[in-house]
């Protein structure tokens, strides 16, 4: 039985690549200036089956502690120049998530409090005994395993909480349906929606309800990759492939086998790489740059996502035919946010408790007045524009609660029949959303002087997108009429 689209499984975690935290290593780091101390103490160390590393002084293990991830680091007290002490507080600044212990000849009580202010897990006295040392050594890696796999659920639990799946209007509701009838399947899905509308939430909820849960779900933006590095980045490569391929690199199809590939703006991709994408779909196998007609099986389960009419795309010529079909198995268009108006509450609800919770405001929800205005305004941007004001608001807010004054000038002049602040941004409603884009495009590129990577990143779409819309409507690189 299909699960209630209402009820979907919240998003996973991105994978091991993207994670916040990382897996603390048994890697212990010797400081002393005393060789024979350093030698007795890496052979104890060794024998337990720690990796070890060792420095002659603080400034070496500094340098250590900046290049490789240590689990704890022990430390002698008393050396020339930069002092344990020194370390230890320059530790918890380059390597936070590394126990301190301290060693020296001189404990006493004052040294002993002092060290564990700056954040020590211990402090032993020498000469040192070796079951005494072993034991602080492990119960400080025991302790840091925990500090980190706690970070690290923290932050899974808050990655969670910030993709979940929130709409019961009819048009989230009708889209749900589809996507809970696709995410079982191994069928391509394209989602077909504008920027901003949560196209990558719904492909990582059509992986995680599907048979592929417990794989790779791989995803990439075509637009945001150059396409003489796009390729290399889909199909890899082997060592010598081109000028700096030193070493042999799996692409991103190879990572994503037995799992999902998420093709972001697969609309911004060149017809190079399109032919060779049909390739993959039709054999199911890719062939890296300069694997010298070697191919190697792939099993994925596409999911392709575009902002723009591919349909218009391909009777232009600047989308393959034959490539559209093959990913048009089930489309899903995404609604705008303007049509789905009675979720924009849960959403408001959903996005203030994240960013009140991220940044320790007291902030619980919003007026009465300061709902209506954003229940009133269009967003053009969609849930990410909804998403960014409401951080915003929580953030510059001085009250617990989110008032009118405190939402952006554009949002506070919906109720007017206006759009915008500023005399570029302002227009009637029932303005023609083509006319509203070229409008935002316009008063964005004033805004940053005429540079369209810094405008495209601040519209939240690709830089060709702004060239291609510049042209269409017949004005120049400035955004004048030619």
């Amino acid at each position: 039985m299909c699960p209630n689209p209402l009820e979907m499984a919240p998003m996973s975690e991105p994978d091991d690549r993207t994670a916040a935290a990382w897996d603390p290593p048994s890697v212990v780091l010797i400081v002393d200036d005393e060789p024979g101390i350093v030698e007795s103490l890496s052979k104890i160390f060794k024998r337990e089956g720690m990796q070890v590393l060792t420095a002659g002084d603080g400034q070496a293990g500094l340098e250590l502690l900046r290049r490789q991830r240590v689990g704890v680091l022990l430390t002698d007290l008393m050396m020339p120049r930069t002092t344990g002490m020194d370390l230890l507080k320059a530790a918890k600044t380059v390597a936070p998530e590394t126990e301190v212990v301290l060693m020296t000849a001189y404990g006493t009580v004052e040294t002993a409090v002092e060290a564990m202010k700056e954040g020590a897990y211990d402090f032993v006295t020498k000469p040192l005994k070796r079951a005494h040392v072993v034991r602080i050594v492990k119960n400080a890696l025991e302790k840091q395993s925990l500090v980190v796999e706690n970070r690290a659920l923290r932050a899974q639990l808050a990655e969670k909480r910030r993709r979940a799946i929130i709409g019961t209007s009819l048009a989230w509701r009708r889209t749900m349906d589809t996507v809970v009838q696709a995410a079982p399947s191994d069928a391509t899905v394209l989602l077909l929606g504008q920027s901003g509308t949560g196209k990558e939430l719904l492909a990582r909820a059509i992986h995680e309800n599907s048979s592929r849960a417990d794989r790779p779900f791989v995803a990439i933006n075509c637009a945001a990759i150059p396409e003489s590095i796009l390729e290399a980045e889909l199909f890899g490569y082997e060592k010598g492939a081109f000028t700096g391929a030193t070493t042999s690199r799996e692409g991103r199809f190879e990572a994503a086998s037995g799992g999902s590939l998420f093709l972001d703006e697969i609309g911004e991709m060149s017809r190079h790489v399109q032919v060779k994408l049909l390739r993959v779909l039709q054999e199911q196998e890719i062939e890296r740059l300069g694997g010298g007609g070697r191919t190697r099986p792939v099993d994925i389960r596409l999911i392709a996502a575009t902002n723009i009419d591919l349909a218009k795309a391909v009777h232009e010529g600047q989308f393959r035919e034959d490539l559209y079909y093959r990913l048009n198995v089930i489309p899903i268009t995404i609604p705008p946010l303007r049509d789905r108006r009675d979720d924009i509450p849960l959403l408001v609800q959903h996005f203030v408790r994240l960013y009140a919770d991220k940044n320790g405001k007291p902030v619980t929800g919003c007026t009465r007045g300061a709902l209506d205005r954003l229940v009133d305004y269009t967003w053009p941007g969609n849930v990410r524009e909804l998403e960014n004001a409401i951080e915003r608001a929580v953030v510059l807010s001085r009250e617990n609660v989110i008032t009118e004054e405190a939402l952006p000038p554009e949002i506070r002049n919906a109720a007017t029949g206006e759009i915008g602040g500023g005399p570029g941004l302002t227009f009637q409603i029932g303005t023609p959303l083509s006319e509203i884009e070229m409008r935002v495009i316009r008063e964005t590129l004033r805004h940053t002087g005429g540079d369209k990577r810094l405008a495209a990143k601040l519209l939240g779409i690709a830089t060709r997108t702004i060239y291609r819309r510049l042209e269409a409507s017949g004005e120049d690189d400035d955004g004048r009429q030619s």
